[in-house]
């Protein structure tokens, strides 16, 4: 009876702490976000963005702009519209990240996911990321839907570090 009792709270904290999905056919409801400290930032609060830019997801396979430069600590709002007719993505993360992540999309194409570093935005719709950029460097963003990402669908997102900062 203890060994079921054990099992069963297991099975049900596994399955309470797995993250919110978003890839597939089925619509999600909003997770809510989770701040949690990334090589790239952490999300960021829609009331603190002073900034907002706007990218264009097409089905050339391209991001509008392809390269973004923003200031550490800047928090930035995102608006992500889906200027094609097939489902895109945009995911912020560092190069490597990015690169083991589409590779992963590659093997298992439907697989589920969502943080607030990443927006799936449908055909002829807009998304949102808002993400405060506290740490400094070269990331990346890009669409992991598999063959997205390997076609070039990716760009290029600069934070440049706060004067006097060390680098």
């Amino acid at each position: 009876m203890k060994t079921t009792l054990l099992l069963a709270a297991l099975m049900t904290a596994a399955l309470t702490t797995l993250p919110a999905h978003a890839h597939g056919d089925k619509k999600h409801a909003a997770a809510p976000v989770v701040f949690e400290q990334t090589a790239w930032g952490i999300a960021g609060k829609p009331a603190d963005a002073k900034r907002t830019i706007t990218v264009d997801m097409t089905d050339t396979m391209r991001f509008t702009p392809d390269t973004i430069t923003v200031k550490q600590g800047e928090t930035v709002r995102f608006v992500v519209k889906n200027r094609g007719r097939m489902l895109h993505e945009m995911v912020i993360g560092t190069p490597d990240e990015l690169a083991k992540h589409a590779a992963m999309m590659a093997k298992f194409p439907n697989m589920e996911h969502d943080a607030p570093y990443m927006v799936h935005v449908d055909p002829g719709k807009t998304g949102e990321i808002v993400w405060h950029f506290n740490r400094a460097g070269s990331f990346e963003f890009a669409c992991l839907i598999a063959g997205h990402y390997e076609a070039g669908m990716r760009g290029t997102l600069t934070v440049t570090p706060k004067q006097g900062a060390a680098q």
